[in-house]
């Protein structure tokens, strides 16, 4: 380790005892030892500030009130849009059980490992996202370009909060606007309760339910080339408005406050599924849609297609890879075993998407069997708007108060938006929290809410949900997958599964199996690798039902998707060239090590860890190169 290595320690521990010297403190003096990652000791002689028992008011970092808290919002973060709203149209678009089998595959491999890394690194570090990297400087920019990403995600799961106040609103109708054809729509709609047996001169249409969606709440264009996007409907600005106002007064009160409200916005949701799975059994013809749903196809699993849809689909059902589990989990006690916590929440997530895709599977049995269509994909067009389409056809078919289970139907929707979108938007605040401490919290939830409002009126124009479907796939689906893998190398290989396993050990006191090690260090990254190397060889023009975009639109989508991934690249560069050595391969060496003051933030399990290092350093790694000792020592 040369002079200048030396140096940038130095100046990095007094960084870290600056940071604390605004809260009442007691200055001891103790010599840091700091191991690099070849085990060189390095003795840093130094006054370390050493805390008192902090206030509120100290700039103390937050915790939630309860631990069961933390397992609440993870629920109510979870279990929200990607499974009621998103996984269905996956799934339909994808096969019905040709699609279900790989999802349980992924989610054992690779869902649930990531989850479990994400929430030791919060807990662990109890730092947001872009101070969680401080483990592998190096690679800050994997947690910028999360950041960016859900941002992005934000402003259009409020676009679908505002379909589903609009949906809200109208369920007060005295008859629901949805079960009926209008003159305009033609001859080929078939309204709620139109059997085969009452008219028989239908042989294939189209529901009243589609119609109402797509012509009455969007005015939706058959393509952008003619007429554009449009100008924003005004309805759906003012429910737009009312999203972000619900929004930014959760955000107000802070991480306690929505700790609370998680209670609610975990477990109301439940009560209106399980009515509606009831219903949607009952409905003439909905068995052949749930066994469409349900019966494996495994000539499927060879289709790489399907495997990228999967993984896809985990990131939102799970909502890994975006930076909001490490911000949640920085709120957790130290000593919290989360490990239970999360086999709870990625099993619940899981078994409440298949629960959305009975419902929606055997809503569509019914409406294949009335609209008389053989293929059960073809029954409805995919998309963003099948939540809007098949949900609200069940609840038009209850027989008695249809309009009750209508407002419970969009109001638990709503629930779960708010649910989701408060963690993402929490993710962002505390990025910006966290750089810019004198802020106030008010001010920054206030000021998310307004930008997220702006930004959020391209998606209300008749044209928003070509939009929509642009952003999910350029802003979200694929910058998360090429972040993802990027996060796997930077923590299974940069900082290494040895490490983090070692970290696990002395935070929760338990050793870390195979199939942790495994699915870290080879299997999730060599999955997600081998499915985005089949997207990148078969990439065709994106389509939104059929239809394609403009030239200007696709390179506004590259660019959407380069901001995001090129975060990578250029973080490391600045990381590397901020290093003080002389060589490019000292900076670049120094760039790849955990900074000075990487470890807990309380002083007294601070300075355990160092010890704690001393002694793993001081075990001699066994036989077997590199490759062998980081998954396995």
């Amino acid at each position: 380790m040369d002079d200048a290595e030396y140096q940038k320690l130095g100046r990095s521990m007094a960084e870290s005892q600056v940071s604390r010297a605004e809260q009442p403190e007691v200055a001891t003096g103790i010599s840091a030892i700091v191991y690099t990652a070849r085990g060189e000791e390095l003795t840093i002689s130094c006054d370390v500030i050493q805390e008192e028992v902090p206030s509120e008011s100290s700039g103390q970092r937050d915790q939630w009130s309860k631990g069961v808290e933390f397992l609440f919002s993870c629920i109510a973060l979870s279990v929200g849009l990607g499974n009621v709203w998103r996984f269905p149209f996956i799934a339909l678009e994808n096969g019905g059980g040709a699609f279900l089998i790989p999802y349980v595959i992924v989610l054992l491999l690779i869902g649930r490992p990531i989850y479990y890394l994400e929430v030791i690194i919060g807990q662990f570090s109890s730092r947001g996202c872009i101070k969680a990297f401080d483990m592998a400087p190096i690679m800050k920019g994997i947690a910028y370009g999360q950041v960016y990403s859900t941002a992005l995600a934000i402003t259009y799961y409020a676009c679908i909060m505002a379909l589903t106040i609009r949906y809200l609103v109208a369920s007060f109708d005295e008859i629901l606007p949805w079960t009926y054809c209008l003159v305009e729509w033609g001859s080929n709609c078939v309204a709620t309760g139109a059997t085969a047996a009452n008219d028989t001169s239908i042989v294939q249409g189209v529901s009243s339910a589609e119609l109402y969606f797509t012509r009455t709440v969007l005015r939706e264009p058959d393509n952008l080339d003619e007429s554009g996007l449009g100008t924003p409907s005004w309805d759906l600005v003012l429910c737009l408005m009312a999203t972000w106002v619900i929004i930014g007064t959760v955000l107000c009160k802070g991480i306690r406050s929505s700790g609370k409200a998680s209670y609610f916005l975990a477990l109301f949701p439940y009560v209106i599924m399980f009515i509606l799975l009831i219903r949607a059994v009952t409905l003439p013809g909905a068995w052949r849609g749930i066994v469409y749903f349900l019966e494996p196809q495994w000539s499927q699993l060879l289709n790489p297609h399907v495997w990228y849809a999967a993984i896809t689909q985990m990131f939102f059902s799970l909502a890994i890879c975006f930076g909001t589990l490490v911000m949640y989990a920085s709120f957790n006690d130290f000593h919290k075993n989360v490990h239970k916590d999360v086999i709870i929440i990625t099993t619940i997530d899981s078994l409440t998407s298949i629960l959305a895709g009975c419902i929606i599977f055997g809503i569509l049995g019914n409406l294949a069997h009335e609209t008389k269509t053989e293929d059960i994909s073809q029954v409805v067009k995919g998309g963003a708007g099948l939540a809007f389409i098949s949900y609200p056809e069940a609840i038009a078919k209850f027989n008695y108060l249809p309009q009750l289970f209508a407002v419970l139907f969009f109001f638990m929707l709503l629930v779960l938006g708010i649910g989701s979108n408060i963690g993402m938007a929490s993710c962002v605040i505390n990025v910006v929290k966290d750089r810019f401490t004198h802020l106030p919290h008010w001010l920054l939830a206030v000021s998310a809410s307004v930008i997220g409002f702006l930004c959020g009126l391209v998606y209300m124009t008749p044209g928003g949900q070509f939009v929509l479907n642009l952003v999910d796939f350029y802003g979200c689906t694929f910058i998360a997958l090429v972040l993802a893998i990027a996060e796997l190398l930077a923590v299974g290989w940069i900082y290494g599964v040895k490490r983090i396993c070692s970290d696990i050990e002395f935070m929760l006191n338990v050793k870390t199996s195979f199939y942790w090690r495994i699915c870290w260090a080879i299997v999730a990254p060599g999955l997600m690798f081998l499915v985005l190397v089949y997207m990148l060889c078969s990439y065709e023009p994106l389509t939104y039902r059929g239809v394609e975009y403009p030239p200007a639109y696709y390179m506004a989508g590259w660019i959407i998707w380069g901001v995001g991934v090129l975060q990578l690249p250029f973080w490391a560069l600045y990381t590397i060239f901020q290093q003080p050595g002389k060589s490019f391969s000292s900076k670049l060496r120094m760039a790849m090590q955990p900074t000075a003051n990487w470890g807990p933030l309380q002083f007294q399990k601070f300075e355990a860890y160092i010890l704690h290092r001393k002694q793993r350093a001081d075990i001699k790694s066994p036989r077997g190169g590199y490759l062998f000792d980081n998954i396995f020592g």
